[in-house]
């Protein structure tokens, strides 16, 4: 049995790299697109930086930074945890878990959580880093848990979403669904309200459940499996969900990119897509990274493409983020690119980590946070 676990895990790992497109040795598949020139309009300026120990690691972690108020937290796959005044840098406090992280940041109501490969969640003091409890939810955790005060909700590997008290991380409830047969490595951080806790599933379904019990409210398919092969039948939503005026947008692999109303499940709209990236929106668009290294805009009253740009092609690109008036992503060579929303076109780039940059940017203000993969958090603004 633990032969099968193992080489399950494996699989998973090696489906993660096949579709980042950094593994394969057949002589048909094309490298990455190379940068070409462009005529800068924008420039970034570095605030800050900070180096937060290892980073994302030598796996593939999908850890990212949260703000709250004026503070941002970020930690590697160590378990090293950082508070920093987000405006400066300054270090506010730092602690060690003393166990590899997997799972992080997810911050409110006081609470720093992180979610560890041992199936664990921990919680932390937002002020000053001390521990506040430790819960068991049966499976790696792969996501940030996320809160609304009263509980915590955590996804884990295997579909499970578990609710426990934000007060003593006692377990309040368990749902459980069945995974896919083959799944990418990662899942999408939960969304919770003061009443529904909304996840996206490997089976390529969202579903929002009572906070107070963990019963199912509603259920939407946003992606229907198809192809012979479980390579083809994949279609899992890892890229996160994204709540704005009660509308949740949401992107699987291999399947759609849709946008759902909250309280009902209903599909507004939706539209064919590939991403294990993620969206993001503002101005009536949809942005959203596709699989093929492709940067979309869609119009979310007619579905139809505004513009699309495929000069990063195959170089595997982290979700996309509003930043002023421009789309931010970043790329496995470390450049953060900003695009314009209006045509896409390139208006400026910055080189961050030689590492790479898988991490979502995280957009505060006129703050833009960057995240590399060997721990480098920088802060920026346009110049």
């Amino acid at each position: 049995m633990r032969d099968v676990i193992r080489w399950k895990h494996a699989a998973l790992l090696a489906l993660a790299l096949l579709a980042a497109g950094c593994s394969s040795n057949s002589k048909k598949e094309l490298p990455p697109a190379e940068l070409t020139p462009f005529k800068e309009e924008v420039s970034l300026h570095k605030e800050w930086s900070r180096s937060i120990g290892d980073g994302q690691g030598k796996t593939y972690n999908m850890l990212v930074p949260a703000v709250e108020g004026e503070h941002i937290y970020a930690a590697d796959v160590t378990g090293e945890v950082v508070s920093l005044n987000r405006m400066t840098g300054d270090v506010n406090w730092k602690k060690s878990l003393e166990q590899p992280v997997s799972g992080a940041v997810g911050v409110g109501s006081g609470l720093v959580l992180l979610g560890t490969l041992r199936g664990e969640v921990i919680a932390l003091d937002a002020s000053n880093g001390e521990e506040k409890w430790r819960a068991k939810v049966g499976s790696e955790v792969l996501a940030p848990p996320a809160t609304n005060g009263d509980i915590v909700v955590v996804q884990t590997q295997d579909d499970r979403v578990v609710g426990v008290d934000a007060a003593t991380g006692t377990q309040r409830w368990l749902y459980d669904s069945t995974p896919a047969v083959l799944t990418l490595r990662g899942t999408g951080a939960p969304i919770v309200t003061d009443h529904l806790a909304v996840a996206g599933l490997s089976t390529g379904k969202v579903v929002a459940l009572d906070t107070r019990n963990g019963v199912p409210v509603w259920e939407t398919r946003v992606a229907i499996p198809s192809g012979r092969s479980e390579l083809e039948r994949v279609v899992d939503i890892d890229g996160g969900l994204l709540l704005n005026n009660g509308t949740l947008y949401v992107a699987s692999y291999q399947g759609r990119m849709a946008g759902l109303d909250l309280e009902s499940g209903r599909v507004n709209w939706q539209r064919d897509a590939s991403s294990y990236a993620g969206v993001a929106q503002g101005f009536g668009s949809v942005y959203v990274a596709l699989a093929n290294g492709t940067v979309e805009s869609v119009d979310e009253r007619s579905t139809s493409a505004l513009w699309t740009n495929d000069s990063l092609a195959r170089r595997q690109l982290s979700a996309p983020e509003v930043f002023s008036s421009y789309v931010a992503v970043g790329d496995f060579e470390g450049y953060l690119h900003l695009l314009s929303q209006v045509d896409g076109r390139f208006v400026g780039r910055e080189k961050i980590d030689g590492d790479g940059l898988r991490a979502r940017p995280l957009v505060v203000g006129n703050m833009i946070y960057v995240f590399g993969n060997s721990g480098k958090l920088e802060a920026l603004t346009i110049k």
